[in-house]
């Protein structure tokens, strides 16, 4: 896949998920963890086979993800924890947006003081940045919604779970 392809990915991902967030939707764990998991392999196979970075990029990289992993998990602490139909359900709220900017804000100062120490853009891909930043994001509210007692709302199908399975001329 190219790069601005999986930009475009990255973003309508993270867009379908923050706005389901907002509107309120089920807490359950594949929803909370696919989705960073998803960007941080993707971003990191792009770092991998096609920057290779070493030395002080390296550092750079470290660095964003650990601004990054720091932001999800303080944006993880603002979102709504209720129970409806017997589990849970998340809502962000005013303070999520704020931390969503504040978390922009100090990427780019990131970008901006790696761009000045004439580190190649490509050292930062932005899959990674934001998968690293949902995965802090998941790690706390995960463990928030543990200490509720309450339960995990039970997995939805997925597309794939729609699609007519065949077993020899037999779809079941």
């Amino acid at each position: 896949m190219s790069g601005p392809l999986l930009v475009l990915v990255a973003v309508v991902v993270v867009a379908v998920v923050v706005i389901r967030r907002f509107r309120g939707e089920p807490l359950n764990a594949r929803d909370l963890f696919v989705p960073p998991a998803v960007l941080v392999g993707i971003g990191a196979h792009t770092l991998v086979t096609e920057v290779r970075p070493g030395g002080a990029d390296l550092a750079w990289v470290l660095a964003g993800a650990a601004a990054g992993l720091l932001l999800g998990a303080l944006r993880g602490l603002t979102p709504r924890l209720f129970v409806r139909d017997g589990h849970l359900w998340q809502r962000y709220t005013g303070w999520t947006l704020l931390v969503w900017a504040a978390s922009a804000a100090v990427n780019a100062g990131l970008g901006a003081l790696a761009a000045a120490a004439d580190t190649p853009e490509q050292i930062r891909p932005m899959t990674l940045s934001i998968g690293v930043s949902l995965l802090g994001e998941a790690i706390t509210l995960g463990l928030r919604a543990r200490t509720t007692g309450a339960p995990f709302a039970p997995e939805r199908d997925s597309l794939l779970d729609r699609l007519p399975r065949r077993t020899g001329d037999e779809v079941l």
